[in-house]
């Protein structure tokens, strides 16, 4: 690419903002906007497979639209009921296959996603698809690209490194919550939780939304009980004592299921909340207004064409790939810019912020730009990773 399409700017390790107060956020695998992102992506996963087997190569298509309608329920100790069920509709626009309804590939694809990443009935979903064949000139981005397929919107994608210390304690908590020791200890817990972290100083602190599953809770005192215990838990865990509350919403003096965060499903979609894609974690994990990030909707793009979704995560991976092979670089925030029409491997601007401990010199800036040129180069690996799953998008 042309020099003036690469700017790098070097700082000095005394401008880091580790002062200020930071906040960032994680929506558990279970938040209605997570499963809409989860359903997106598992649709633009099966196109891709279902293009590749009958064209050999990806088509146009973006399923990066979908809403999720709550339903209603009634939670009781012991096991409620579902009143009426959960909607969930995937939008988008797709290339038409041969032999294939669209809509008949779209809704199965939606209900093996819901059966293998919750743990409630598959059959509490209504899932319909709303998914129309895309426009000419945007099939035709397509069509007209040689060796990299051209760039299908101006967009851009944001992406730093490393994690801070309060990004990667929230991701900790989320791996906890997300897995089976941790389900196995806290059977009620479910599969709908949501983090938020603060830090202010040195000194962390964490609100967590977690939806308990009425069959495995028989009292409000037991649900108090179980509450503490996975407070305990938790902060042995990631070693913050005294740092984390559960669903401060509760009612202490409930004596009933009112007053409490219990649920049927282990899911707040059931009856309190909607969701959409787009509106849930970044290509990071996390959500992270104390950082740049792109409001681009990643999950359900295509994964060769739309630089909404590429851009972001080559974006992080090549402040990742700085940080490990320039020693001196200590942080590194990229933003990369496409241009609608022109080839992927060929962004309009990278624009990379470094902070190097010690003196910058001219041999950093050079050796920062090796490396982002090495990973456009690489853009093509990047393409296959997506397209095959290997790299999680939100």
């Amino acid at each position: 690419m042309e020099d003036n399409k690469l700017v790098i700017t070097l700082a000095s390790d005394s401008e880091r903002i580790a002062a200020k107060p930071e906040v960032c956020e994680h929506k558990g695998i279970g938040h209605p906007d997570s499963i809409c992102d989860g359903v997106a992506e598992f649709v633009s996963h099966a196109l891709c497979s279902a293009y590749l087997d009958a064209y050999g190569s990806v088509q146009h298509h973006n399923t990066d639209k979908a809403l999720l309608i709550a339903g209603r329920s009634q939670p009781r100790f012991g096991g409620g009921e579902i009143i009426a069920p959960m909607r969930l509709i995937v939008g988008g626009r797709a290339t038409t296959l041969p032999g294939i309804e669209t809509r008949d590939l779209v809704i199965a694809a939606a209900r093996e996603y819901v059966a293998g990443a919750l743990r409630c009935d598959p059959g509490l979903f209504l899932i319909d698809s709303a998914i129309g064949e895309g426009s000419p000139n945007l099939r035709q981005v397509f069509a007209r690209g040689a060796r990299f397929p051209l760039a299908n919107d101006t967009s851009v994608g944001a992406g730093y490194a490393p994690y801070s210390i309060l990004e990667r304690k929230v991701l900790e908590l989320a791996s906890i919550l997300k897995s089976a020791e941790f389900r196995r200890a806290f059977p009620a817990a479910g599969d709908d939780y949501k983090i938020m972290g603060v830090r202010v100083g040195q000194s962390l602190r964490f609100t967590i939304a977690l939806a308990f599953i009425d069959r495995e809770i028989h009292s409000t005192s037991e649900y108090f009980d179980t509450k503490a215990a996975i407070v305990r838990h938790l902060e042995e865990e990631i070693g913050e004592a005294g740092a984390i509350g559960i669903n401060l919403l509760d009612d202490r003096a409930a004596t009933d299921e009112r007053g409490i965060y219990l649920t049927a499903t282990g899911l707040s979609a059931e009856q309190g909340d909607d969701g959409q894609v787009g509106r849930g974690n970044r290509t990071s994990g996390l959500i992270t207004p104390s950082r740049g990030m792109s409001l681009e909707a990643t999950a359900g793009k295509n994964p060769v064409a739309h630089v909404g979704k590429m851009y972001n995560v080559l974006a992080h991976e090549m402040a990742r790939t700085i940080c490990a092979d320039v020693p001196e670089v200590q942080e590194a925030s990229v933003q990369i810019l496409s241009a609608i029409g022109t080839p992927v491997n060929e962004p309009q601007l990278i624009a990379i912020r470094a902070i190097v401990a010690g003196a910058t010199d001219r041999s950093t800036s050079l050796r920062v730009e090796a490396v982002a040129r090495g990973c456009l180069a690489q853009i093509d690996d990047l393409m296959q990773r997506l397209i095959a799953g290997e790299i999680k998008v939100f």
